[in-house]
């Protein structure tokens, strides 16, 4: 673009050019003194001697969940690369490393975030209690699936995060399906029940923290959840010591009849 003449003389330079001093307009040099040097008027239009060069900020994205969820507040453009790249492995050491050496408010910060996004998806992603166990190749016995690990994961997921009451319903799915089951004594299905048994101990003192937290707000729905749950694990007792087999939910006995809400 042709750069403005001052008005009315051809022979006039843009800047008088007396002194030696330098300034940057909008990255053009330009000489200028402080007695006698000025700017053509015309140039003036185009020009803001005041303005102070701005500095671009770093990229940054919103950040956004697979399913279409808006995360919470703004990640920025390299960070939320090396989230969307990384293994699962390396999430989990990362996030461990951050909560073990950041302040106690961090980890506060995190369960806040984790429960907000599994209220979210709690409705969408809700475990289907069908097809946890299968009879094995004896024809006699049952098997854990993997439809049972993947329940089990949620169910860890919620009271994790300090929503007890929430898993409570699903154990107590899990619980209510192993009615009618034969197991040995020994072998994967008896494993898995005593893992579940330590499961279910961990989601009331999860329930426990949640109350004490206030975070539960309806009462009536907690101690339902709890009563479904001591009603299937009652169930089971009585269904075990029919076939004479080995009781898995001891501890869940204990911990529920302990515990008055």
């Amino acid at each position: 673009m042709d750069l403005p003449r001052n008005d009315g003389d051809d022979a006039q330079p843009l800047v008088d050019r007396l002194g030696s001093e330098t300034i940057s307009v909008n990255k053009l040099k330009v000489q200028t003194t402080t007695s006698r040097s000025f700017v053509s008027p015309s140039w003036a239009r185009f020009c803001d001697l005041s303005a102070k060069p701005t500095r671009m900020p770093a990229p940054q994205i919103l950040a956004h969940s697979p399913d279409g969820i808006k995360a919470l507040g703004h990640v920025n453009l390299m960070v939320d690369t090396l989230i969307a790249n990384a293994t699962i492995e390396d999430l989990r050491a990362i996030t461990r490393n951050l909560l073990a050496s950041g302040s106690p408010g961090l980890a506060t910060a995190f369960t806040d975030a984790a429960r907000t996004r599994l209220r979210q998806t709690i409705a969408k992603r809700i475990a289907n209690a069908n097809g946890l166990f299968e009879t094995d190749i004896d024809g006699i016995h049952a098997v854990p699936t993997a439809s049972l690990d993947n329940i089990l994961a949620r169910i860890r997921s919620l009271y994790g995060a300090g929503m007890g009451f929430a898993s409570l319903g699903l154990l107590a799915s899990i619980v209510k399906a192993t009615i009618g089951l034969r197991w040995e004594r020994e072998g994967s299905m008896a494993t898995t029940l005593a893992v579940i048994d330590t499961d279910i101990s961990q989601a009331i003192q999860s329930c426990k923290e949640e109350l004490e937290g206030g975070r539960a707000n309806d009462l009536t729905a907690a101690r339902d959840a709890v009563n479904k749950l001591s009603i299937s694990v009652k169930e089971s007792l009585a269904d075990v010591k029919s076939w004479d087999g080995e009781f898995p939910f001891e501890r869940a006995v204990n911990s529920i009849e302990c515990w008055k809400i």
